[in-house]
């Protein structure tokens, strides 16, 4: 793939931007964390909050990178080493391509999780099995030696097949077809859950509003949940925005790409809230809900054997779609830094994270007496990702547009496919200059356990 602008393939429909970007965004977490959390820190009040820090965080965040990706027509790397050759903002690129290549390895495992579930949901495994059946079933499964190493690389597979085809027939038309497949599986879970007998509890689990339950901790869970589930920081958006036509509105894109990443989160935790309250379940946390809880659900269910299957297919779709657009990250820096072929630079970049997500499954059996920091592999490359190369990156992204690239640039690259008014643009510039980049911040001090240290500290020297 050529970094020029002539060669570049480009997407081809504006439709076809959104679903690719949407599916960036949709993944795993919009399917069990986000239904989680918002139960617990106050369902509706949660909820408020967290639509508050999207429009704050999320979406200025999102819009940087599409402009950044589209004026460069680079990767995510090569972005920053185009805009600002010379400086140390040229480095700013490495913590998404980073951020992405150990990102895939861990998430890579987890989706293979899925896709087993699936077999095992054909073949009716949990018949009358007992929750604690089912546990032990999961328990022995990911820490087996060989067979969650199958199921990755099945996953793995699928996620390179789909890159090597190329921008316009591999990305944009998959996207093109999973995203509408997504929508219509949650659809139709969503339709049965809200039929059970007793889905009105879960219902109001989800949004009736508790704002007793909205802590300190709940308020930077939704602070920290809406930069996360928007894939903002590993270059998924640069890269992909370097495919975006000159006519496509950018604003749209950004607001269009948040609203249906938001949508489809709410509309995970109306299938499953439901389901678990109908049937007297609690819910658990993590994949515990996906792995554990869920198949108890679906066992108890009235149809539960065709929508157990339905689930884990979206559940793998979910995953399949995010993880096409970390990939990408990978191989365009490979392609366009290192020089390779496409398919060259899809090969090696699918073995090597594919070799790395091997140690990350093993961390959790045989090489589970391998700590590093208190963690095995997998959580802490977990950890890394996720408090360190992520918030970072979304950082220093925003300082990027806010102070070095500047509102008159942003409103040309703005400009082409629409228009962004003058009282909008004001509001996007302070948001990237302070509001964004303060509340990141936060984020990164949270995940490195700083601002908890700060908390008690304060606590302690006022109470």
């Amino acid at each position: 793939m050529s970094g020029s602008r002539k060669s570049r393939a480009l997407f081809t429909s504006r439709f076809g931007v959104i679903a690719a970007a949407a599916g960036s965004a949709i993944g795993l977490g919009n399917i069990w964390k986000f239904p989680y959390i918002t139960g617990v820190y106050g369902g509706a009040a949660f909820l408020f909050v967290y639509l508050a820090f999207i429009l704050a965080i999320g979406l200025p965040i999102m819009l940087s990178e599409l402009i950044i990706g589209r004026k460069s027509r680079k990767n995510a790397f090569g972005a920053f080493k185009k805009l600002a050759p010379g400086t140390p903002w040229r480095f700013i690129g490495s913590f998404g391509v980073g951020a992405a290549f150990i990102i895939l390895s861990f998430y890579g495992v987890v989706a293979g999780w899925s896709i087993r579930y699936i077999v095992f949901s054909l073949t009716n495994h949990f018949h009358n099995s007992s929750p604690e059946a089912i546990s032990s079933t999961f328990n022995a499964f990911i820490t087996s030696p060989g067979e969650p190493l199958v199921y990755q690389i099945i996953f793995m597979l699928m996620t390179g097949a789909i890159i090597m085809i190329g921008v316009q027939k591999g990305i944009e038309r998959y996207s093109k077809i999973l995203m509408p497949l997504l929508l219509t599986l949650i659809l139709i879970l969503d339709i049965r859950a809200v039929t059970l007998h007793g889905a009105y509890d879960g219902l109001r689990f989800l949004f009736k509003p508790d704002f007793s339950k909205l802590t300190y901790e709940g308020i930077l869970s939704a602070l920290g949940h809406a930069f996360f589930s928007l894939s903002l920081g590993m270059g998924t958006l640069i890269t992909y925005g370097s495919y975006v036509r000159k006519e496509n509105n950018l604003v749209q894109t950004a607001i269009q790409v948040t609203a249906a990443d938001t949508i489809i989160a709410i509309l995970a935790g109306i299938a499953i809230f439901p389901a678990v309250f109908a049937f007297n379940i609690e819910p658990g946390e993590g994949v515990g809900l996906i792995f554990i809880t869920l198949p108890n659900v679906f066992m108890q269910m009235p149809g539960g054997y065709i929508f157990s299957i339905m689930f884990f297919v979206l559940l793998t779709i979910a995953a399949l779609t995010s993880a096409i657009s970390i990939l990408e990250v990978v191989v365009a820096y490979f392609s366009e830094e290192l020089k390779m072929k496409r398919n060259v630079a899809t090969v090696f970049a699918t073995i090597l994270i594919t070799l790395l997500g091997i140690i990350c499954s093993l961390s959790l059996g045989i090489f589970s007496d391998v700590i590093v920091f208190n963690r095995n592999i997998f959580d802490l490359l977990d950890h890394i990702s996720a408090n360190i190369l992520l918030p970072l990156g979304g950082m220093f992204i925003a300082l990027f547009i806010g102070w070095i690239y500047g509102r008159y640039k942003v409103l040309r690259e703005v400009a082409h496919g629409g228009k962004l008014k003058g009282q909008f643009l004001k509001i996007f510039m302070v948001l990237v200059k302070f509001i964004a980049p303060i509340a990141i911040f936060i984020v990164f001090l949270k995940g490195i356990k700083v601002l908890d240290f700060l908390v008690t500290f304060i606590k302690t020297v006022i109470f």
